[in-house]
């Protein structure tokens, strides 16, 4: 009697780490209103109920995709100026957000803080503490640069989609703004790009005003 060795491939276990890595991936994808107990089965090619073995519910899951995102955050050696070591931690998160554009708005909504935003802001904490700050100075400096980093990419000027007209007909829109709003075409016709009006380098102005806030921090630290 000959043994029968099965061949089937085997099914990688699944885990809490898997089920929020898919759900990232989900939200990726679709954004966070794609995300469903459903899909999410689907995505791992398991029944609905299975996940519950691994998540409670979908606040769960919202809980912890933000908190898998946040780990992505690399907090930088420390360095001797303390605002080189803020712009390359705020730097750093905010190439996180742009690799999941979802995952502010899901992380300012969610009431549990789990250990990855949790070593985020204790890394924030610690620069500014080594920085001289004190703990109430750091406490509204931690907000200020929370904001500049999770809201940027909910930029009310929102203008990613904009198509870039030939410098002639730029000049046109900017003299036809200017019509009725005089301060609005004298920035439409200044602020062109390649010759023509277009979207604004958003690295650039992320710089710019993380810069800003760093340098008041520095002063008001100073007591100047």
């Amino acid at each position: 009697m000959t043994e029968t060795v099965s061949t089937a491939p085997q099914r990688t276990p699944l885990t809490r780490e898997r089920v929020l890595e898919a759900a990232v991936e989900l939200a990726d994808r679709g954004g966070i209103d794609a995300l469903s107990m459903r899909k999410l089965g689907q995505a791992l090619g398991v029944e609905g109920m299975a996940l519950y073995r691994h998540v409670r519910d979908k606040e769960d899951i919202l809980d912890g995709i933000v908190d898998t995102v946040m780990s992505e955050v690399v907090a930088p050696d420390r360095a001797a100026d303390w605002k080189i070591a803020m712009r390359e931690l705020s730097v750093a998160a905010r190439f996180v957000m742009l690799r999941h554009p979802w995952a502010p708005a899901v992380l300012v909504a969610r009431p549990e803080v789990g250990p990855a935003t949790l070593r985020h802001i204790d890394s924030v904490l610690a620069i500014l503490d080594a920085g001289g700050f004190s703990i109430d100075m750091a406490h509204h400096a931690l907000h200020v640069l929370g904001s500049r980093v999770f809201g940027f990419t909910q930029d009310p000027f929102n203008d990613a989609n904009d198509v870039r007209p030939d410098p002639a007909t730029a000049a046109a829109i900017a003299q036809a703004l200017a019509v009725r709003y005089p301060s609005v075409g004298k920035l439409a016709a200044a602020a062109t790009h390649d010759g023509g009006l277009g979207g604004c380098d958003d690295d650039f102005e992320f710089a710019f005003g993380l810069g800003l806030i760093l340098d008041g921090l520095d002063r008001h630290r100073a007591g100047v």
